[in-house]
C-alpha cells in the first residue's frame, strides 16, 4: 500500500511539472514569436483537410497586439478557409490590398458582409480599369470586382497613397516599387483598354515588409514591379540588408524565360533563409526555383505558416 501511494504521488509530481514545463515552453514560443503568417488563399493546399485552394492570394498576419489581412482572394475561399485554419477574421481591423486584380481583392465584399467595418489600405489606382487581352483579340476584365461606393456601404474605409509607410508596428506598405532592374519587364498581356492600345503597368503593385528580428520578411501579392526591384525597395525603405523570408506571388509564371534566369542568378545574392513563393508563379518557375533553392523553398499553399 505504502509503494502505491508513493508510485500515485510521484505520478501526480511528475505530471506537475510536465505541465509546467509546457506552460514555460509555450510561453517562450509566444516571446520568440513576433509573427505568425499564414497562407489562407492560394492556387492549392497543403496537408490540412477541407481547405479549398482557387487562382488567388491571400495571408494572415497575426502579430503582438494586431492582425491584420493581406489580400483577400478570389472571394470563394477566404472565409471557409479561415473557419478550417482556426482564424477568426473579426479580429482583423486592417487589410492591405497589393493591387487591384480581381484575385487578390474579390473577397473583400464577403469579407466586410461578415465581419464588419475595416480599414483598408491601397494604392489611388486600386480601383482603375483592368483588362487581360488575349492573341485573339478576346478582352476579360480583370479589375477589383466591386465599386468603391458599394465597398464602402459595407463598412470599408480606405486609406489610398502611393507612398511607402507604416500601417502597423514593423509593418510596412512599400507604396510604388521603382522599376530599376533592366530585366524585369513584367507581363505583356495586361491593359488599361478593352482594345489593348493603353498597356497597364501595374504601378498599384505593393508588398508588405515585415521588420523582425532574424532579418526582413516580405510578403508579394504579385509582384507585378518584380521580385529584385521589390527586395531592393525594401531594403532601401527599412535600411536592412537581411532578407529572412519572401512569401507570396512572384509572376515568374507569365515571365520570360530570359527573366527567369536572371531572377534566379540575382536572387541567390541575397541568402535569403525562406523562400515560399506561391499563386503566379507557376509551375515550371517553382520547379526552377526548388532545384537553384533546394533547402530553402518551401511552397507557400493554403495553410502554409511562418513564425517570426
Amino acid at each position: 500500500m505504502l509503494c502505491l501511494f508513493f508510485q500515485l504521488l510521484y505520478d501526480r509530481v511528475s505530471r506537475v511539472q510536465n505541465s509546467v514545463a509546457d506552460l514555460l515552453y509555450l510561453q517562450q514560443e509566444e516571446v520568440n514569436m513576433a509573427y505568425r503568417i499564414t497562407i489562407l488563399c492560394e492556387n492549392s493546399v497543403g496537408p490540412i483537410s477541407g481547405t479549398l485552394g482557387e487562382h488567388g492570394f491571400a495571408a494572415l498576419i497575426e502579430g503582438e497586439g494586431e492582425t491584420l489581412l493581406f489580400d483577400t482572394g478570389q472571394g470563394a475561399t477566404l472565409l471557409h478557409n479561415a473557419q478550417r485554419l482556426g482564424k477568426d477574421l473579426c479580429r482583423v481591423a486592417k487589410v492591405a490590398l497589393s493591387h487591384g486584380h480581381f484575385d487578390h481583392t474579390g473577397g473583400l465584399r464577403p469579407l466586410l458582409e461578415t465581419c464588419g467595418p475595416k480599414v483598408v489600405y491601397g494604392h489611388p489606382a486600386l480601383f482603375a480599369r483592368r483588362y487581360r487581352v488575349k492573341d485573339t483579340g478576346e478582352s476579360i476584365p480583370i479589375g477589383i470586382p466591386h465599386t468603391e461606393e458599394s465597398l464602402r456601404a459595407l463598412g470599408a474605409s480606405f486609406d489610398l497613397s502611393d507612398l511607402s509607410r507604416e500601417i502597423a508596428p514593423a509593418i510596412f506598405f512599400t507604396g510604388e516599387v521603382p522599376r530599376q532592374s533592366s530585366f524585369e519587364h513584367g507581363d505583356s498581356g495586361l491593359f488599361c483598354d478593352e482594345k489593348g492600345c493603353a498597356v497597364d503597368t501595374i504601378p498599384d503593385d505593393q508588398s508588405l515588409v515585415l521588420k523582425t528580428p532574424k532579418g526582413l520578411v516580405l510578403l508579394l501579392g504579385c509582384c507585378h514591379a518584380g521580385i529584385i526591384n521589390t527586395i531592393d525597395h525594401a531594403r532601401r525603405m527599412c535600411g536592412v540588408e537581411e532578407i529572412y523570408a519572401v512569401i507570396g506571388g512572384t509572376h515568374l509564371g507569365f515571365c520570360s524565360q530570359e527573366q527567369l534566369e536572371r531572377t534566379v542568378q540575382e536572387l541567390g545574392k541575397y541568402r535569403i533563409k525562406k523562400l515560399a513563393p506561391s499563386h503566379c508563379t507557376g509551375f515550371a518557375a517553382m520547379a526552377r526555383l526548388a532545384r537553384e533553392f533546394p533547402k530553402e523553398l518551401h511552397p507557400a499553399q493554403v495553410g502554409y505558416m511562418l513564425e517570426v
